[in-house]
């Protein structure tokens, strides 16, 4: 997994990359070292495409698969019916590097961090989107690559944007949503507007709504995307674990 760096914080203030305390891996937080397989078979259940001890979402959804036990090997041959041959499966780690049927095409490092002092706070610019800005929105993911976004992940929960001269510029939204917690998620600005302080202000509101039904924010990013990194825990957002992305290629 790349490193991140000990650059300063954008406020000043020393980086807490490496202040992975323990507290952080207690029960309340457990549902985060699975949170695709937690999401599917909570609230995203409606979303949900399992067999067995696999589940993935909707094609169209987003891309995401899960195991309810990575080291099982039946949930792997489940996965494989699940998925049909010649698939490729995108897992969130720590995974093993192979299983019989399976082949490890890549991984990339990656982080999970939560809300520890975040200030969320509404954003009066920015407004709901919903279905008919998909063709605005993916066209924005398109040119700033935050992460998969599909045809129907608006769905799966409160997405914001800003707006202007009738062009979206910046969005933000909910994707991951295991019990008690949500992920923000697609934080995106187009090049020409950053350095204004579009996405701090748009996870500060989605986080708002987040913790008005008394959940609690959290998110993931690269390991090797810093500035990122430095941005989250500078506005409040605490590493919980460093975590992989992997994609795996069906043998069969």
């Amino acid at each position: 997994m790349t490193a991140v760096s000990s650059s300063t914080n954008l406020d000043g203030s020393q980086p807490r990359r490496e202040r992975v305390a323990d507290n952080l891996g207690g029960a309340e937080y457990a549902v985060l070292d699975n949170a695709v397989w937690e999401s599917l078979r909570g609230t995203h259940s409606r979303f949900a495409q399992f067999y067995g001890r696999a589940v993935r979402y909707q094609v169209d959804v987003a891309p995401f698969h899960a195991l309810e036990d990575p080291e099982d090997p039946q949930a792997w041959a489940d996965l494989a019916e699940l998925t049909g041959p010649a698939a490729e499966v995108a897992v969130a780690g720590p995974v093993p590097a192979e299983h019989p049927g399976w082949q490890l095409a890549g991984e990339v490092g990656g982080v999970q961090l939560v809300d520890e002092s975040l200030r969320a706070e509404p954003f009066p610019e920015a407004r709901l989107l919903g279905p008919p800005d998909v063709p605005e929105i993916l066209d924005l993911i398109e040119r700033t690559q935050p992460g998969p976004f599909r045809q129907r992940t608006i769905e799966l929960g409160t997405y914001l944007g800003v707006r202007r001269e009738g062009r979206l510029i910046a969005m933000a939204g909910e994707r991951l949503h295991p019990p008690g917690w949500t992920e923000i998620s697609a934080v995106c600005t187009d090049p020409a507007h950053r350095g204004q302080g579009l996405a701090t202000r748009l996870v500060r509101a989605v986080a708002a709504g987040i913790r008005d039904r008394g959940e609690i924010p959290f998110l993931h990013t690269s390991a090797a995307n810093t500035n990122a990194i430095r941005l989250y825990e500078s506005i409040g957002f605490r590493l919980r674990k460093r975590t992989t992305f992997a994609l795996y290629k069906s043998a069969l």
